[in-house]
């Protein structure tokens, strides 16, 4: 298996278009919603946090986001066509072990995304937190990401050919929008409100939201983190089988 994730992690960062949009992109946009208040601003419903702070996490959360999702979808379906999974059937690689790694070379991936939006953050807007702050955020970012990393090698085997790439967006853009990842929730109406609350994003940004204001990470948002990377694991590990069986 570490062959595997060796090879994933090459061909990935040999991508330049990838390495944009999962590790500038977030920065750029950052940059340009966190323009839009001064620096002092506050976010209404975040407890205090300034807008910096506040879109801080939601960038970092996004970057790492964008980088297993839209990068493992995409390429499984890709490898599935091309004939690549069937090959790796041949080998001793058993299917959880190629699931697994997958969704932990994605991970690795979406590091850079997550420490580049710090970076400008803290040099640009001027965010300063504690050190442990600072790691503990990225932990918990980088960590939470795994989540959505399984979801996108799920969708890569739920979907094939011309069809995984709107599939993955509609789920991105939905999943980032009412997770509250590009603006707060708590201007959503009622029903979306409620919807919010249980995405797995909306959990992914509050866990890193609330070591921001030393506050240890709600069990609500450890939960439900914890079961949809279950659901999303298992259902990846379902359809690679069933997909063995078509071959």
């Amino acid at each position: 298996m570490n062959p595997l994730i060796k090879l994933e992690l090459t061909r990935a960062l040999r991508n330049r278009k990838f390495l944009f949009f999962s590790v500038l992109y977030p920065s750029i946009i950052f940059l340009i919603f966190s323009s839009s208040g001064g620096p002092n601003a506050k976010v209404d419903g975040s407890g205090g946090l300034t807008v910096a702070t506040y879109l801080m996490v939601s960038m970092a959360s996004f970057g790492a986001l964008t980088a297993v999702l839209m990068g493992n979808s995409e390429r499984i379906a890709k490898e599935r066509e091309s004939g690549w999974v069937r090959q790796l059937r041949l080998t001793s690689l058993p299917g959880h072990g190629y699931v697994l790694a997958k969704t932990a070379s994605a991970a690795v991936v979406s590091l850079p995304s997550i420490v580049m939006v710090f970076v400008v953050a803290a040099a640009v807007k001027d965010v300063r937190l504690d050190a442990w702050q600072w790691l503990a955020l990225t932990g918990v970012i980088w960590a939470g990401s795994l989540v959505f990393a399984a979801l996108g090698v799920a969708i890569g085997y739920l979907a094939s050919g011309d069809a995984v790439r709107p599939i993955t967006m509609i789920v991105y853009f939905a999943l980032s929008l009412l997770g509250g990842l590009w603006m707060p929730s708590t201007g959503f109406p009622k029903l979306l409100q409620d919807i919010a609350d249980w995405l797995p994003t909306h959990a992914y940004a509050a866990l890193g939201r609330a070591i921001e204001q030393s506050q240890a990470p709600h069990a609500r948002d450890v939960a439900v983190l914890a079961v949809y990377f279950v659901l999303f694991a298992g259902g990846a590990a379902w359809l690679y089988r069933k997909d063995t069986l078509k071959a």
